[in-house]
């Protein structure tokens, strides 16, 4: 059970700049129509923690900080402005006033189970620590939705999770990231806003990105004509436990589970790579990691039912793309600057003895292949392959990535017990990042229903002990 202490709205302070807008560029645009969000809760452990300690000094302190966060991330107190019945383009948009929903709240429900790596977890046990995203509102044919929400809740003598909702127009992982570790540094340091190296400086300057096709545009278009199907899902809320998902299974069956793969087991992984397919160019973390749970995934499926041997597998590569353009984005670039390399193979090539080595070949030669090929993605070509992928409905997208670490977001009180994204939609959604305790180790965040998940979870450990 949740209980609510605090519903309040932090704005940043009165010396920000008046307004600040931003044009969308086409990596954000296409959030509007296939509009994402994936909330990140993080947990720290503080057991002396109690709830007159939490109203008087953590709350002011966070409430503070983040408010001095903001006033370099005006974007995430604004909306997102969509002029749905003109000619005008949509933008992110801050004028004095705006703010970001914060609930602060309160819950009696076993703090060690839910950091904890030996459980499968319930997904639905995450849900009422997820702030709620404000519903848009409309003037004159000109929509402005909310971009942020933060809940805190206290578990007392315990911990308190943080846990942050942001459409994902307004950002990559890059972006809120980057927001989430500045608000932890100053909340570290007492909201003293002298920065130092770790304090992220967002780069607005949206010239830089180029669309020579125009992609924007034709984006903003398409949105306007599905805006009716669309608008039903612009708010994400915890999902009604009598809702179903794509595979038929209750919400109430699908699971959360946490696997760490250790940097031994990743370097025999690549070994096992390198001596059957030497000629290989790509062979890294992500592409044996990356290859070795799709493989697994799609084993586990073939555990609880049966599946046409030659149906196309798709496993989607989310590149961060800052680094390719000519120049390069600042990697501070504060925006969208993602896109997705598609690799495919059969189901039956995914599931024989060879799918491991299948499924790593298949990924790293699409990333060799698409990093040469800056006109893929100039003239849009990565969303036709990826639009294709996700109607075939056999689509594994990725969260997150090892760059990013929310682990070294310490608010005061040191690292996370434990974080991850909660997962409310449909489809297949895997996270990746680094482990907590190890550096080289990373971190596989899976929803599956439970009968899937624990199919999962043996073909895994069973696969890494006979390495």
């Amino acid at each position: 059970m949740v209980s609510i202490i605090e519903q309040c709205q932090v704005a940043p302070p009165t010396c920000a700049i008046d307004k600040l807008t931003l044009p969308l560029t086409c990596f954000d645009t296409l959030w509007i129509l296939h509009n994402h969000h994936i909330p990140r809760i993080l947990f720290y452990k503080l057991q002396n923690i109690d709830k007159i300690s939490f109203i008087q000094n953590i709350i002011p302190t966070l409430k503070h900080s983040l408010s001095l966060t903001l006033k370099h991330y005006l974007p995430l107190a604004g909306n997102l402005v969509c002029p749905w019945n003109s000619t005008g383009y949509p933008e992110l948009r801050y004028v004095t006033g705006d703010s970001v929903s914060v609930t602060f709240s309160e819950t009696d429900m076993d703090f060690d189970y839910l950091v904890s790596y030996d459980h499968i977890h319930n997904a639905k046990d995450f849900h009422p620590f997820v702030p709620k995203m404000a519903e848009p509102k409309d003037a004159s044919g000109v929509q402005f939705t909310p971009v942020l929400a933060i809940q805190v809740t206290l578990f007392p003598n315990h911990g308190i999770s943080i846990s942050c909702i942001s459409h994902h127009v307004v950002g990559d992982e890059s972006t809120i990231v980057g927001f989430i570790n500045s608000w932890a540094l100053l909340n570290k340091n007492k909201g003293n806003d002298d920065h130092d190296d770790k304090f992220i400086v967002p780069f607005y300057d949206r010239s830089v990105v180029k669309d020579p096709y125009g992609l924007g545009d034709c984006i903003w278009e398409e949105t306007k004509k599905h805006k009716k199907e669309m608008m039903s899902d612009i708010i994400v809320t915890p999902p009604d436990n009598n809702n179903n998902n794509n595979n038929n299974n209750n919400n109430n069956n699908m699971v959360r589970g946490t696997f760490t793969i250790r940097r031994d087991h990743i370097e025999k992984l690549k070994n096992l790579i390198l001596l059957t397919r030497p000629s290989l160019t790509h062979v890294t973390s992500y592409t044996v990691v990356g290859g070795y749970a799709w493989s697994c995934l799609v084993k586990s499926e073939n555990a609880t039912e049966i599946i046409d041997e030659n149906v196309m597998e798709c496993f989607g590569c989310a590149v961060n793309y800052r680094a390719r353009f000519d120049p390069p984005l600042p990697s501070s670039y504060f925006g969208n600057c993602i896109i997705w390399y598609i690799a495919s193979r059969k189901h039956v090539d995914l599931v024989g003895n060879e799918g491991f080595r299948v499924a790593t070949e298949s990924i790293g030669e699409i990333i060799y292949k698409r990093n040469k090929d800056k006109e893929y993605v100039s003239n849009g070509e990565w969303l036709k392959e990826v639009g294709g992928a996700s109607n075939e409905g056999r689509y594994l997208a990725i969260a997150g990535s090892p760059k990013y670490d929310l682990y070294e977001a310490d608010f005061g009180w040191g690292k996370s017990q434990k974080w991850h994204f909660v997962f409310f939609g449909s489809g297949l959604l895997m996270s990746l990042g680094k482990s907590k305790d190890s550096n080289g180790d990373l971190e596989i965040g899976l929803y599956l229903p439970k009968t899937r998940m624990n199919a999962f979870a043996t073909i895994f450990s069973d696969g890494l002990s006979v390495l």
